[in-house]
């Protein structure tokens, strides 16, 4: 963090207690990459990156390494987290069970302005694409995939997939860019199944779609730190 006098500090927003809105900056800056893989955590640059205290920022990075974000090496101090590629493809394979149900609930339930609407967000996916755009391609993929929850109607869905969509961001970085052109013709394939009204091809399909990803890491053994963060 030692770059941040440069960029200003990033108060946090304070309607929220302090604590928790400091756990969420970090996990933030984690997920979209500022914080990389491995890197060194002072408290103190941490507290003047987001202007508060160092109290706030002890208790955070407490909280990050239970939640597997941040690991406490005694007398070295704090550092975030190397996911193993186990952990990864873990993950993963939960992330496939949930979208490939997500894609059959829209199918069901769509109506012309949801269709509408994931074309417009595959638009977003194929400009970030062609721009190399990696952040701008994660921030289009999590959009597409919350859209095709928010057209399930399944709450239940809804709050599983929330627990693990940060981390799901924050793993995804390393194939945006590699797997960015095969992954948005998938996702051009699901839409138009959607727009059918094949609830069982839409959730083939995002199953395959998913799996392909997982496939990608195994196959490659990328980690967020190899991500391309352009």
């Amino acid at each position: 963090m030692r770059e941040s006098p440069s960029t200003g500090t990033r108060p946090v927003a304070r309607p929220a207690p302090l604590r928790q809105a400091v756990y969420d900056a970090l996990a933030e800056l984690i997920a979209n990459g500022t914080l990389r893989p491995g890197q060194h955590l002072v408290e103190s640059d941490l507290a003047e990156y987001l202007g508060v205290s160092r109290q706030p920022i002890r208790e955070a990075l407490q909280r990050l390494q239970g939640d597997g974000w941040v690991e406490l090496r005694p007398a070295h101090g704090a550092f975030v987290h190397t996911p193993t590629e186990e952990e990864i493809v873990q993950l993963l394979g939960v992330r496939s069970v949930l979208e490939a149900y997500s894609a059959h609930g829209a199918a069901q339930h769509a109506i012309p302005a949801d269709i509408a609407r994931l074309r417009e967000l595959q638009a977003a996916g194929e400009a970030a694409l062609a721009a190399d755009d990696a952040r701008g391609l994660v921030d289009a993929n999590t959009a597409f995939h919350s859209y095709l929850v928010h057209i399930s109607g399944n709450k239940v869905l809804a709050d599983l997939i929330s627990q693990v969509e940060r981390r799901v961001r924050w793993y995804f970085m390393p194939t945006a860019l590699p797997r960015g052109t095969d992954a948005w013709a998938e996702h051009a394939s699901v839409i138009a199944a959607i727009a059918d009204g094949d609830a069982e091809c839409a959730q083939r399909l995002m199953r395959d779609h998913t799996e392909r990803t997982t496939e990608f890491y195994r196959q490659d053994a990328v980690t967020p730190a190899q991500a391309p963060v352009g």
